[in-house]
């Protein structure tokens, strides 16, 4: 059995995330993105797909970081064009 880092519950189906050179142990999902999913700094939500990276600052989406940084991020899109 192995302590979730995040909440402390000693469960014996927890699991190890490999990232970045560091070792992290979760009981569940949810705890496993509490700690490592980066907060979009426009909304506040988090990040859990590929979101968007512009000038070192993390958006889940293209919109969120037209609305925060309209010059550096000009002309990005959620979706590619079809």
């Amino acid at each position: 059995m192995a302590t979730c880092e995040v909440c402390g519950n000693d469960y014996a189906m927890s699991f190890e995330v490999h990232a970045q050179g560091s070792v992290h142990t979760f009981d569940s999902f949810e705890c496993a993105i509490t700690r490592m999913a980066p907060i979009c700094e426009h909304c506040e939500c988090r990040v859990l797909g590929h979101g968007v990276e512009v000038g070192r600052h993390w958006y889940c989406s293209a919109h969120c970081a037209r609305v925060a940084d309209p010059e550096h991020a000009r002309g990005m899109h959620d979706a590619a064009p079809v």
